[in-house]
C-alpha cells in the first residue's frame, strides 16, 4: 500500500536544519529546489515568475521552467518603476532563496 503524501513548509524544513541545493529541474519538469535533511529529501517547486538577470535584462520563468529574456527598461517603464521585490536570479539558481519565493514542498521517493 503507499504511503501518504506528506508536504512541509519551505520555512518548516529550514528550521529543521535542512540543506537547500541549487535550482533543479524537477520530474515534471517545473523548476525548484532539493532540500536535503536527516529525513531525506524533499523537492520545493519555484514560486516565481521573473527575476533580474543584470542591469538590462529580466527572464520571465514560465511554468515549464523555460526563461524567456525581457528589457528591464520596457518592463519597469510598464509598470511604474523599479520592483524591489523581484529576485536575482543568481540567489535562486545558487539557492539562496526566501520563503515568498518557495511554493509546495513534496517528498522524494528513492
Amino acid at each position: 500500500m503507499a504511503e501518504p503524501a506528506v508536504a512541509e513548509s519551505f520555512s518548516s524544513l529550514v528550521k529543521k536544519g535542512y540543506a537547500v541545493g541549487k535550482m533543479s529541474q524537477g520530474k515534471s519538469g517545473a523548476l525548484g529546489w532539493v532540500l536535503s535533511g536527516r529525513d531525506g529529501k524533499q523537492f520545493c517547486r519555484a514560486k516565481v515568475s521573473l527575476a533580474v538577470v543584470n542591469k538590462q535584462t529580466l527572464v520571465s520563468i514560465l511554468a515549464s521552467g523555460r526563461m524567456v529574456k525581457i528589457d528591464r527598461a520596457t518592463f519597469e517603464a510598464g509598470i511604474g518603476g523599479p520592483d524591489p521585490s523581484i529576485p536575482l536570479l543568481a540567489d535562486l539558481k545558487a539557492g539562496r532563496v526566501e520563503p515568498r519565493h518557495v511554493g509546495a514542498c513534496t517528498q522524494q521517493r528513492g
